[in-house]
């Protein structure tokens, strides 16, 4: 055993659940996908090796960051990232969680046009290259362009997808036809673009606050 070993389990400040349960896109056979963050020790950053940025487990379906690394990638507007600090299904928030989820504002920017609309075009792109479209895949880069469509629109983004959930359940089951998936996808990303310049959004996220708060957090855990 490591001092790595009990990170997650003794160390995580926010823990949510993501994918089809919070999209609200759920099946009887739907995985619980989880998604967290942990601080690791400061004094474990005092040797070579350092805490991992990352880690898998120890539940199934389960994934973690390290409380920097989260915050880089949300400051990226990284899909993924900003949609743990939205998820409704939240299964640990310690005081450090929720100062995190005080500050979730703060990571966001108008950086998020381009993330959500590059990472939806690059699965897109890789399904075609392959000669084949998974309907669930498909299903879900639909569900990523609602959500940073609401996102540029109005200040969030939209991980519950309840509204839309019949429409896009027809896509995970092939019952849409392909022309009618695509010109749902291009609506969507010409919306995107439409909204980029009215959009509420600021054109940089407030870095400042969230380094503020690794400061405090690194501080915090020294001490403790």
């Amino acid at each position: 055993m490591t001092a790595f070993d009990r990170l997650v389990p003794d160390h995580t400040v926010l823990a949510v659940v993501v994918g089809s349960r919070a999209y609200g896109l759920d099946t009887a056979a739907s995985d619980t996908d989880r998604r967290g963050v942990f601080v690791a020790p400061t004094e474990l950053f005092w040797h070579f090796d350092k805490p991992p940025t990352h880690l898998t487990g120890p539940l199934d379906e389960q994934f973690s960051w390290e409380f920097e690394r989260f915050c880089e990638l949300a400051l990226a507007a990284n899909p993924t990232v900003l949609e743990c600090l939205w998820s409704p299904l939240v299964e640990t928030a310690t005081p450090i969680g929720e100062e995190l989820l005080d500050a979730r504002g703060a990571f966001l920017s108008r950086h998020a046009h381009r993330t959500f609309l590059r990472y939806a075009d690059g699965q897109f792109r890789k399904m075609e290259n392959h000669g084949a479209r998974n309907p669930k895949h498909v299903m879900h880069m639909l569900r990523l362009l609602l959500s940073g469509l609401h996102l540029l629109e109005h200040g969030e983004p939209m991980v519950s997808v309840g509204a839309h959930r019949d429409r896009l359940m027809s896509v995970r089951h092939g019952e849409m036809p392909l022309d009618e998936v695509d010109a749902w996808r291009r609506s969507l990303s010409a919306r995107m673009d439409s909204a980029l310049s009215s959009s509420p959004l600021p054109a940089e996220p407030d870095r400042a606050r969230i380094d503020a708060l690794l400061h405090s957090v690194r501080r915090r855990s020294l001490s403790g």
